[in-house]
């Protein structure tokens, strides 16, 4: 079982470095000597995901490092792709591609809006991404996107492709996911929404697609705390913000919780670990934890130490 975590990961009250890529840096290297095998980064406003994933890979040798997830609207496959294979290259065949379709009631007022059925986009913008991956090349021509190398643009160093994911829940997306990607990567997704939902779903794709079992990898917002009371109120509001999302919405009215905070795991080492096990008997196939910095450092470096100890 891999054990993930998200980076940066910082206190209410912490101040970062003056440079947050180096911050970002120097946490993932402290959780990789602590045995965390891989870190993840959301893509923000501030910073680029891939970018900085490629960084964070370079200069921590042995530490496999991903993208969860990074939006496709107001993103191009040939752009995506040289960035993605860029990012191959630079950590030596140790990146891994999370992309997600981006929630249109919080993109559309920041980038402007996009036209068309977002299951129509997620499936042209893989069905461009992965020959161009792959082989360098693709000459594709959709409904709403177009995608065409004028040469083999295959970047040395970058092979073998490096495995796409989708943050997919719901179950068109999911269905794309099993015959397109490598796996997905849910968020709120509980066991019980693994097991009925998230697993069958995706595995019966791949299945009728002819690919192999995907891959599910599980975020989990939580922490290794004894100020459980307390940290639990954080994540609760914290994690509010899904909750008047749809997407986010129909998972968690899946799930039968009223409030993402539910799914926070936070509690002693054994609690923290037994709710893994839980997740783990649902399907996922991997676990990534963020919000590791919602009890302070102290308890941040604890949850890795945890974390860090399981194999």
């Amino acid at each position: 079982m891999d054990i993930g975590i998200v980076v940066p990961a910082l206190a209410p009250s912490e101040e970062p470095s003056a440079n947050l890529v180096d911050t970002a840096i120097e946490q993932a290297r402290e959780a990789h000597q602590l045995g965390i095998r891989s870190v993840w980064l959301g893509q923000r406003f501030d910073y680029d995901a891939i970018a900085l994933a490629g960084l964070i890979g370079r200069e921590v040798p042995g530490l496999r490092v991903g993208t969860s997830a990074v939006p496709i609207l107001g993103r191009h496959p040939l752009l995506v792709g040289a960035q993605a294979a860029t990012a191959q290259a630079a950590t030596g065949g140790r990146f891994e591609l999370g992309i997600a379709l981006g929630a249109k009631e919080f993109t559309a007022p920041r980038i402007g809006p996009t036209e068309g059925s977002q299951i129509t986009r997620l499936r042209e913008f893989l069905t461009a991404l992965r020959p161009l991956l792959d082989t360098g090349e693709v000459d594709f021509a959709g409904e709403l996107i177009t995608a065409s190398t004028p040469w083999n643009s295959a970047l040395p160093g970058a092979q073998p492709a490096p495995p796409v994911l989708v943050a997919a829940m719901g179950p068109k997306a999911l269905r794309i996911t099993g015959e397109l990607a490598d796996g997905t990567l849910p968020y709120l997704a509980g066991p019980k929404t693994l097991a009925k939902h998230v697993v069958p779903t995706l595995n019966e794709a791949a299945q009728t697609a002819g690919r192999p079992v995907p891959r599910v990898v599980t975020l989990l917002s939580g922490v290794v705390t004894s100020a459980t009371e307390r940290v639990l109120e954080q994540a609760y509001q914290a994690m509010a913000f899904y909750e008047s999302i749809p997407s986010y919405r129909a998972v968690l009215d899946r799930e039968g919780v009223a409030k993402a905070g539910e799914l926070a795991v936070i509690g002693s080492a054994d609690e923290v670990l037994t709710e893994i096990g839980t997740y783990v008997e649902a399907g996922a196939t991997e676990i990534v934890f963020g919000q590791t910095a919602m009890a302070g450092p102290d308890d941040r470096l604890r949850t890795w130490e945890v974390l860090g100890s399981l194999r």
